[in-house]
Formats: C-alpha cells, sequence, structure tokens
C-alpha cells in the first residue's frame, strides 16, 4: 500500500472518530438545552466530520488508482486532508465559543475577537484550490491509467 492511500486511510478512521464524538457533543447539547437543539457548528462539526470521512476513503481509492509517483499522490491527498481538517476544527471552535452562526457574516467572529476578512477569504481561496487542486491531480493520475 503506498503512502498516499494508508494517509488517506488514516485520515478516514480519524474524521470518522472525531464524527462519532462530536455526535456525543451534540446529543448532550440537545439533551440538555430547552429548546432541544445543538449550536449550528457543532451539528455542522458532527457532519462533516463524518462526510470527511467517507470522503478520505474515496480520496483512498484514487490514489490507488492514480498512475502518478506516491510522492505527488501524496501531497495532493495531504493537501485536501488538511483543509478537511481545518474546516472541522473551525466549526468545532465556533461551536465550543457558541460565538456565531455563521462563520462568514461580517464582521467574523473568533470568541470575543474580531477576524480581518482579507484573512478569511485568503483562507476560503486557498482552500477552494487545494481542494480542488488536490483532486484534480489525483483525478488526473486515474484517467492516465485507464
Amino acid at each position: 500500500m503506498q503512502t498516499a492511500e494508508t494517509f488517506a486511510i488514516l485520515a478516514a478512521g480519524s474524521f470518522f472518530l472525531v464524527g462519532l464524538l462530536t455526535g456525543v457533543w451534540k446529543y448532550q447539547q440537545i439533551h440538555s438545552r430547552e429548546d432541544a437543539e445543538a449550536h449550528p457548528y457543532v451539528n455542522i462539526a458532527h457532519r462533516t466530520a463524518l462526510l470527511y470521512a467517507f470522503a478520505c476513503l474515496l480520496l483512498a481509492q484514487f490514489a490507488r488508482l492514480s498512475v502518478l509517483s506516491d510522492l505527488v499522490n501524496t501531497i495532493a491527498v495531504a493537501v485536501q486532508v488538511v483543509f478537511f481538517a481545518a474546516a472541522v476544527l473551525s466549526y468545532v471552535v465556533h461551536g465550543w465559543l457558541a460565538d456565531t452562526d455563521n462563520q462568514l457574516r461580517k464582521p467574523h467572529q473568533l470568541g470575543q475577537s474580531r477576524v480581518p476578512g482579507g484573512v478569511v477569504a485568503l483562507f476560503m481561496w486557498a482552500l477552494i484550490a487545494g481542494e480542488i487542486g488536490g483532486f484534480v491531480v489525483l483525478f488526473y493520475g486515474v484517467i492516465l491509467g485507464l
């Protein structure tokens, strides 16, 4: 098994575990709140972690089928996984702090502080480029091998 595939499978297991744990957190909030609803970002963290677990299994399969070098495939997988993790982490932080129900609403809140809009925009464009670019590399490697 190549490094890229192994990394993607380990990431899948990690995201699935985070999804299960945030599910407990979500249930705890639903159970303890008068409105019987978890904070929106607790919901988002839970669902996103579960979805990224399965996305990482797809990445593992594409890495396995790609004819590109293991180094190229590993970088492509790692870029995507890092951005997946950063997204889930931001959702967990907003859920923990209960500071916003929309992290993209201006002004951008992080606890009691404000985050400059340029930082948020730069991160979002980097995330878009990293996730799509990483997948395009893997997909290209698969297409070459067909």
